[in-house]
């Protein structure tokens, strides 16, 4: 089967009702393509959906169900007969010190952004693999790139991520499938305002304070600006395994690559007398 690629791409988007998904979703439909809106509450979308008769469809899923999510995507494909650009946007963020994280808290960051995307990811592949390949987008976060005091746990689901899509890139290059990691910084999303936040222990109290007055006036971006970055990878003919989205999030991932390899060097001696 042969995919297009240039126009009327058929996209599937998880977490499509808020955030990059919805700002994805509505640059989609607008680049004349269809798109299969994926979210555990589908009310946003139904103004879209009217919007754009027979161009999307909103489909309730919760990606943490896997059996719902293979059915949900066993659905699409014999709806439609293809899936051309696959996005696992959905994503959670919870908020407290590794010491503060609950079993709850940790496991819901692990279950949503991590499990989620794998399943989502397993149940598209023999899909994208019987049509002679696809796209794959994997929404991961700047907290991929670098861990930040009080989202080690949200860190950890998104490199949990990054690792898992490094390897599949290469496993499934061969059927024709491109994988692409996506590192965007903070965006007007709602997953801040939404984010669980852990009970706080007294001895990281300084912290919480220093870190609420370091972040109180951050204003984060507009997510069409993270769509339309998106639009230009999923139509790239080579597209990137990792793409950064943000100025300022661009210069703190070089940062951070710095400083590792500057680590790195310095203790090198130690490295190498290993073997």
């Amino acid at each position: 089967m042969t995919l297009t690629t240039t126009s009327d791409r058929l996209w599937f988007v998880t977490g499509a009702s808020s955030g990059i998904g919805l700002a994805l979703t509505r640059a989609a439909l607008a680049a004349g393509d269809r798109v299969i809106g994926a979210a555990r509450r589908i009310e946003p979308l139904t103004a879209l959906v009217a919007e754009h008769p027979g161009r999307l469809d909103a489909l309730p899923l919760d990606v943490t169900d896997r059996s719902a999510v293979f059915a949900a995507v066993d659905q699409a494909t014999q709806t439609h007969g293809r899936l051309d650009v696959v996005v696992n946007n959905a994503g959670i963020m919870g908020s407290g010190t590794v010491e503060e994280f609950t079993e709850t808290g940790a496991r819901a960051q692990l279950e949503t952004n991590f499990l989620g995307a794998l399943w989502v990811t397993q149940a598209v592949l023999p899909h994208l693999r019987r049509q002679g390949g696809g796209r794959l987008i994997q929404m991961s976060s700047i907290g991929g790139v670098i861990g930040f005091a009080t989202t080690g746990l949200y860190s950890a689901s998104k490199w949990a991520l990054e690792g898992m899509s490094e390897a599949l890139a290469q496993e499934v290059a061969p059927f024709g499938i491109k994988v692409s990691i996506v590192e965007p910084g903070g965006y007007t999303t709602g997953l801040y305002t939404s984010m669980r936040t852990e009970p706080a222990h007294p001895a990281y109290e300084p912290l919480h304070t220093a870190l609420a007055q370091m972040w109180g006036d951050a204003e984060d971006a507009d997510p069409a600006g993270a769509a339309k970055a998106l639009l230009t990878l999923a139509g790239s003919d080579d597209p990137p395994l990792r793409l950064i989205l943000g100025s300022a999030m661009y210069d703190v991932a070089q940062q951070a690559a710095d400083s590792r390899k500057a680590i790195w060097a310095s203790w090198e001696e130690a490295s190498r007398a290993a073997d």
